[in-house]
């Protein structure tokens, strides 16, 4: 019977497989029902289109999306033509890679390119989805990380592209894996859900995921909000000595979402000493959470943003400490408005999923037996996960960062520069035709001072 199974799910992947390769080639019917008004249908198959072939699609608006603010009402006033044949020539001149440490202390990481993978935790996700995100993050010389659901030991062999997170719960923290990891993410809270804890509903929690969260099967997993340790600035220092007596060498980066007083917590997370803050949006997702929690309650990215960056310069800090983002961040060109915008790089989390085949259909957190995503990607289910590949996985998520990292190059030839940093917190660069909101005179000056 078990052959029979096996059989039958190698059919079903090569389908699957095949159709991830022909949908963005075909012209599909208007009503053809696929994505929403930030993950739109053509954002959806660029990405399939990216991850199958490494390249950008010609006819596909693969920039932007539909919501007509944030990111999608923002495009560059470029400087230059585009030139192919002079860009192939420069395009080795272009750097793109990002330092991630900016303190006297801990070790000196460079990544190739401003971009790593998000936290999704076993369960949330499968492990073959993690292993396919970790093969990739290896071979592009970036990260991935564990989320907050621990480390399975299957990672191990990459654990030099590994973040490992810590959070409320403490699911899953070993001192083992503090050791050997070079950076260590805790996070407070999550956009897609500021105010409230990780929940994996209980479907999800099966006997291995259990076993890894040091819980019972079956039964609802609640992570506490906050950290019930913390609630000072010397008391988040304290987490940051913890790391840094335990793993020296380890950068400390902390998660937050984006309230009001965001510019305050970032500057908290600097003077307690870690080395990288991670602002997450409210447009991110989560593949482990009950529908009224997945709400669009926290700050927009693309406003936090620049409140952080301007108040770490007026604190004299600025280039001191790391500002990576998450939480919307669907495309090369919204990476691009982010760093434009004042952050030094991006998180990539529903966009890697695209590329493996998700549909942006929501069923993440649903059925039983914990199957949720029925091609194998948002599923503790044993049987579902054997959809997924971890080498087929990993060579579609080089593919997407290729073509992501092209048109990245590309957006800098045509803007007169030469190297990503140069493009942090230059305002002057956006055009915005968006929505004009009450007060947005006073918002522009408040970003020429």
């Amino acid at each position: 019977m078990e052959e029979i199974n096996l059989i039958a799910i190698e059919k079903h992947s090569e389908k699957l497989r095949k159709n991830l390769e022909i949908l963005p080639l075909n012209k599909l019917e208007e009503d053809f029902a696929m994505g929403n008004y930030g993950w739109t249908r053509d954002l959806i198959l660029s990405i399939y289109y990216e991850a199958s072939t490494g390249k950008i699609p010609r006819n596909l608006e693969y920039r932007i999306g539909n919501r007509g603010d944030g990111f999608d009402s923002l495009d560059f006033d470029y400087k230059y033509d585009f030139d192919e044949k002079d860009f192939l020539r420069c395009f080795d001149d272009i750097d793109i890679s990002l330092d991630l440490n900016k303190r006297n202390y801990g070790e000196k990481i460079k990544i190739s390119m401003p971009m790593y993978g998000a936290g999704m935790s076993f369960g949330s996700i499968s492990l073959n989805v993690m292993l396919a995100r970790a093969m990739a993050a290896k071979e592009l010389n970036t990260f991935t990380s564990t989320g907050e659901g621990g480390y399975p030991r299957e990672l191990m062999k990459y654990k030099e592209h590994v973040i490992t997170q810590i959070s409320t719960g403490y699911f899953g923290v070993r001192e083992e894996t503090i050791l050997i990891t070079r950076i260590v993410e805790f996070k407070y809270a999550q956009g897609a859900k500021p105010g409230l804890g990780g929940h994996l509903l209980a479907p999800k929690v099966t006997p291995e995921v259990a076993k890894m969260r040091e819980t019972v099967p079956f039964v609802n997993i609640y992570q506490p909000f906050p950290f019930h340790s913390v609630y000072s600035v010397e008391d988040h220092k304290k987490h940051v000595d913890w790391i840094r007596t335990v793993n020296p060498d380890a950068l400390v980066s902390v998660k937050v979402s984006t309230p009001i007083d965001v510019d305050m917590v970032a500057v908290g997370i600097y003077y307690a000493g870690a080395h990288i803050i991670h602002l997450d949006g409210g447009y991110g997702g989560t593949g482990a959470s009950p529908e009224f929690a997945k709400k669009n309650i926290a700050m927009p990215i693309e406003f936090a943003i620049p409140k952080v960056h301007k108040y770490l310069v007026q604190e004299g800090v600025r280039d001191n400490i790391v500002l990576m983002v998450s939480g919307g961040i669907r495309t090369p060109h919204d990476v691009a408005k982010a760093i434009a915008l004042g952050a030094d790089g991006c998180i990539i989390g529903s966009a890697e999923l695209i590329a493996l085949g998700c549909t942006q259909c929501g069923n993440c957190e649903k059925g039983g037996g914990g199957k949720g995503c029925q091609i194998g990607i948002a599923t503790s289910n044993r049987r579902l996960s054997l959809l997924q590949d971890p080498k087929w996985g990993c060579k579609r998520l080089i593919n997407m960062y290729k073509a992501w990292c092209y048109e990245l190059k590309k957006i800098l030839y045509m803007l007169g520069l030469k190297r990503i940093a140069e493009l942090r917190g230059r305002y002057d660069l956006l055009i915005d035709y968006g929505p004009k909101f009450k007060g947005y005179e006073e918002y522009l000056d408040y970003l020429k001072k």
